[in-house]
């Protein structure tokens, strides 16, 4: 038996209470279901503003003007809508039942490679006698303490995964208990509450894919310290890259030039906030335009297996671009951020020159961006006279540095033919 949720909110205050039970037997029976307003007329329409059942005298009374139809025309309506949730949510437990399959997969993955690192621990520490024997002890309880931090995560992820396919299940078998079983006036009563739990459950983001790795090593190699004063060797292997800890740097992270290659770099780093000394890791990284949503940049990441991973891009149009940077699906500190892509670097149409007088060869009429003049009707600036930068300069805009970007034109009200001539000198 399933009854409709007793909670009333304002929308529903008047809506009556009915087991779905009840209703199917009276459905089945041929009696049919009158109106909890109006006792006495049959709920035989459907208010499509309202969204509930009503009777004959609700729409010439509360439901006037309202669009309402018979409830066998709208019957065929609303229950497609609730199929395809039902095939959506579906699909989710198809993925949820594979995602369940993998973390089983890694589970097991993990307990054999452990038992395989113990055997290694147990061969390598025979060759020694009290001093190595502690140190095995020592590296097997660290490798017992990992392997149960692992599948303590495993297990807290499974619980979640089951938790939802259980929930999903639930809904699942009711909705399809209801389509196949119940009548249209059940269908139409409870589809709310039915589509809104579906959607609800379609929406809650889970991992496709285990939280954590079956990575456990172990280096014979390693230098562990001293034991019982003896220098011993070999230790595990453990260190994992924390995406929080993960750190962005370079000069073009806030800003760029369109068409322009440019880039930054991705330095890794353990959850002891270490650097990572090996690459590998499973980095990804998106740009994309806030304002035209179709218009994102591919970057380019090139593992450098040093633990630093170079970033590259070249944006084609100008404007503010969302960052993000992402390892192991997580994202790292900083991400993500705010890009400005300025327009394409504007080169200079003037020279570069210590003044107008020296430049032009002493020509009254040329003149300079930088404003400057001299006495003696120069239009233009000259050495030690008033408003020369002190400097070399571009005519074109007065920028005192060579490499710099052009800021305009010439100065307002100065002849074209004038800064030209200045050009071309």
């Amino acid at each position: 038996m399933w009854l409709l949720p007793s909670r009333r909110q304002k929308k529903t205050a008047s809506h009556a209470v009915v087991e779905l039970e009840n209703t199917k037997d009276c459905s089945q029976a041929g009696k049919p279901l009158f109106c909890p307003s109006h006792p006495t007329e049959e709920l035989r329409l459907f208010c499509e503003q309202c969204d509930q059942p009503v009777c004959q005298d609700c729409v010439a009374d509360r439901h006037r003007q309202h669009p309402y139809d018979f409830t066998s025309n709208v019957i065929h309506r609303h229950g497609d809508a609730l199929r395809e949730l039902l095939k959506d949510t579906q699909q989710h437990m198809g993925i949820l039942e594979d995602v369940l399959g993998q973390i089983d997969d890694v589970g097991s993955a993990v307990r054999s490679h452990a038992e395989d690192v113990a055997a290694e621990i147990c061969l390598f520490a025979s060759g020694y006698v009290k001093a190595i024997e502690e140190h095995r002890d020592r590296l097997l309880k660290q490798l017992e303490d990992l392997k149960v931090q692992k599948e303590n995560l495993l297990h807290l992820q499974k619980a979640q995964v089951q938790q939802l396919l259980l929930d999903m299940r639930t809904e699942v078998e009711f909705t399809e208990h209801l389509l196949t079983s119940g009548s249209d006036l059940e269908i139409l009563i409870t589809k709310g509450v039915v589509a809104s739990r579906l959607a609800k459950l379609n929406s809650v983001a889970y991992n496709t894919h285990p939280s954590v790795d079956d990575g456990i090593q172990f280096s014979p190699q390693e230098r562990a310290g001293e034991c019982c004063g003896y220098e011993v060797f070999g230790a595990i292997l453990n260190k994992v890259v924390d995406p929080a800890r993960c750190t962005l740097h370079g000069e073009d992270l806030q800003s760029a030039r369109q068409n322009q290659l440019t880039g930054f770099t991705l330095l890794c780093n353990d959850t002891t906030g270490e650097r990572m000394r090996q690459g590998g890791e499973a980095v990804r990284v998106t740009i994309t335009h806030e304002d035209k949503k179709d218009c994102a940049v591919e970057p380019t990441v090139c593992d450098n297996g040093d633990g630093t991973y170079h970033i590259s891009y070249s944006p084609e149009e100008p404007g503010l671009y969302g960052v993000c940077i992402y390892v192991k699906g997580q994202h790292v500190q900083g991400s993500p951020f705010t890009l400005m892509v300025k327009n394409k670097f504007r080169e200079h149409r003037g020279v570069f020159h210590c003044c107008t007088f020296c430049s032009s060869g002493g020509q009254k009429a040329a003149r300079c961006a930088c404003g400057g003049t001299m006495p003696g009707g120069y239009q233009g600036c000259g050495h030690g006279h008033k408003g020369h930068p002190g400097s070399p300069h571009w005519s074109c805009c007065g920028q005192v540095k060579e490499s710099s970007e052009c800021l305009g034109g010439p100065p307002s009200g100065t002849p074209q033919r004038s800064l030209l001539r200045t050009v071309v000198l």
